[in-house]
């Protein structure tokens, strides 16, 4: 294929055309069709075919809002389109009728409307003025949920590859240079100048250069990169070409591991469509620049999120992380200089080129420029995808864009960075989410996951959880890593089991802050982050556990006695059917008694008990 301006205008054309027609679209995402998406395709073929509607029916992927699945949009020439959430296959029938046959929107089912030119409805939230959009701004994630993530076309129709056609006009460091202008900074958690990297790469010598993508994401509540994959493949795809031309590498390996089928699916068909229009291989566009690009499915070890570890489990080996120096701009996979970038990385890329490194930069702060897109999991209202402005405050993302914490519970903390990041207490919730402020918190800004918890998390049980997951994940090449984080774990496991002596903090402060200095790669050296800021913020819960034997959020069960209060207690004896050891006696219409030394602590008789008799203390 020549120039991609000859064939992008008839595709533009068509995908007006495509716009101005009724349509409804479901979002099949990952999330989609874990919540009933494909059900729910399935009830609107049947309904249309049903009334003989002349309707286009289409798939996209996950727009954002994953605590409104499966999501249903419908549109109507002219009209704004409307997003619809819960849609179940009992819900179709009412909504094709009364918006596809009378036009009316079924507005208590209805998230927002999406207005394009079209006329809005009274009473639907516009998209961005509602809550969960107002404070977002949307370049990565723009065609998420928006565009098929099959269909080429659609990607074209909104500006893909148009940003590989302009920098196939530019000089190669041309380039470097506008993406060193961005300030974009490696969106996998380490936070380099990707610009930077991409000169030491450029500068390097070698006979053959490698650009490889990091989609190796493991962290617990994080999908962002799984999202972007199924939603916008060919982005990612554009982006590492960009790379290539710009640092003279000819090929290129997306590492992205086999838990996720579907973006592996989606971007094995977006490269075959890609070579087929002479997008992607040989001559591209007409040029003498040549990229081949494969996809490796990695075995899903969270080490392997470590990019010498990555490599090392291209080639074959044992995903273990390598001594550096030499760095993989060096040194890289198969010993060539290698650039690696993770998958938003690669997918900011091609938004500036387009639109030049000073456009990216005005956004964000002095140090973070650009956006960032965060997976939004734990005790809220809203649990989905935002991609927000850097600086945004970590108040506005948990209490705005997630609505706050759910069944009006008090928030009590967020863990940011994933299993290495750190628990941020109330009094950080004003703590701009950048590189360096969330670092100064204690924390890390990670790949972007954010875990929100309640008031009735146990910050010991917290810090417990994560070290039992980095634990079980070290690869174990290091010393400091393979038994510093087991006893970390050991000593976590004792003070929640109600036996631990007051030198355990001390040793957990030492041991903690020497895993951090010693471990070979970062997934040791910031194992311990999670121990340390529960320790920093949270001492007192790590003190009452010891010095009480009592844990204040009343989680550990080892700590926890069951009584009835007897004044509340009527003796109608549903807790003696719902106690599985016989603990609970008492005859009937008297109040019953709990029997400590055969209670197991289950909590099952709780809940049975319509007259809030049980207490937990």
């Amino acid at each position: 294929m020549g120039s991609l301006k000859e064939v992008r205008s008839s595709i533009e054309e068509a995908y007006k055309k495509k716009l101005d027609r009724p349509r409804i679209i479901v979002g099949l995402g990952t999330c989609g069709m874990a919540a009933g998406g494909t059900k729910v395709m399935a009830a609107i073929e049947t309904e249309v075919e049903k009334l003989g509607l002349d309707v286009d029916l289409d798939f996209t992927s996950c727009i954002g809002m994953c605590y409104a699945e499966p999501v249903v949009e419908m549109g109507l020439p002219g009209a704004a389109s409307v997003v619809y959430g819960g849609v179940y296959p009992e819900d179709v029938a009412q909504l094709i009728e009364s918006h596809m046959v009378n036009k009316t929107p079924v507005t208590d089912k209805a998230e927002i409307q999406i207005s394009a030119g079209g006329a809005t409805y009274e009473g639907i939230p516009v998209m961005e003025k509602s809550p969960y959009y107002e404070k977002q701004v949307r370049s990565v994630t723009s065609r998420l949920g928006r565009t098929n993530p099959e269909r080429i076309e659609d990607y074209i129709a909104t500006g893909g590859y148009a940003g590989l056609e302009k920098a196939l006009t530019m000089e190669p460091q041309e380039i470097i240079n506008q993406v060193k202008i961005s300030g974009l900074r490696g969106r996998g958690g380490g936070g380099f100048p990707t610009g930077t990297k991409w000169q030491f790469v450029a500068d390097a010598v070698g006979d053959k250069k490698y650009i490889v993508c990091n989609a190796d994401e493991g962290d617990p509540g994080a999908f962002m990169d799984r999202s972007v994959l199924e939603g916008d493949p060919h982005a990612i795809m554009e982006g590492m070409m960009i790379a290539g031309y710009a640092i003279g590498a000819n090929e290129g390996v997306i590492y992205c591991r086999a838990e996720y089928p579907l973006a592996i699916k989606r971007l094995n068909m977006a490269i075959a469509v890609a070579e087929e229009m002479g997008i992607l291989g040989d001559n591209i566009m007409g040029t003498d620049f040549n990229f081949k690009l494969r996809i490796k499915a990695g075995a899903g070890a969270f080490v392997c999120g470590e990019e010498t570890a990555l490599l090392n489990s291209i080639e074959g080996k044992r995903g273990m992380p390598r001594v550096r120096p030499p760095f993989p701009a060096h040194k890289g996979l198969w010993q060539k200089p290698t650039c690696l970038n993770n998958v938003e990385t690669f997918a900011n890329i091609p938004f500036i080129v387009r639109n030049g490194g000073d456009w990216y930069a005005s956004m964000g702060t002095e140090k973070s420029k650009g956006s960032k897109v965060f997976c939004l999991t734990g005790k809220i209202n809203n649990t989905g995808l935002a991609e927000v402005p850097m600086g945004i405050t970590l108040r506005e993302v948990v209490f705005n864009i997630a609505g706050g914490i759910a069944d009006g519970k008090k928030f009590k903390a967020v863990q940011s960075g994933g299993p290495s990041g750190g628990c941020l207490p109330a009094e950080q919730l004003d703590l701009p989410i950048d590189y360096d402020s969330l670092i100064s918190g204690g924390a890390m800004m990670g790949s972007g996951g954010l875990v929100v918890m309640d008031e009735g998390t146990c910050m010991v049980d917290v810090a417990k959880f994560f070290l039992n997951f980095t634990q079980l994940e070290s690869c174990g090449k290091c010393t400091p890593c393979r038994e510093g984080t087991k006893r970390l774990l050991e000593i976590l496991e004792r003070i929640c089991d109600g036996l631990g002596v007051p030198e355990d903090i001390d040793t957990l402060e030492r041991l903690a802050k020497t895993i951090k200095t010693s471990a070979l790669c970062a997934l040791g050296q910031t194992a311990p982050n999670p121990v340390l800021t529960t320790l920093r913020y949270f001492r007192n819960e790590y003190e009452a556990h010891i010095n009480e034997k009592r844990c204040p959020a009343g989680v550990c069960p080892e700590l926890l006695t069951y009584a009835i209060v007897e004044d509340k207690c009527v003796g109608c004896g549903v807790c003696i059917k719902a106690c599985p050891v016989g603990a609970i006696t008492g005859e009937k219409k008297a109040a019953h008694t709990i029997d400590a030394s055969k209670c197991v602590k289950c909590g099952a008789c709780v809940p049975k008990c319509k007259f809030d008799a049980i207490v937990q203390a």
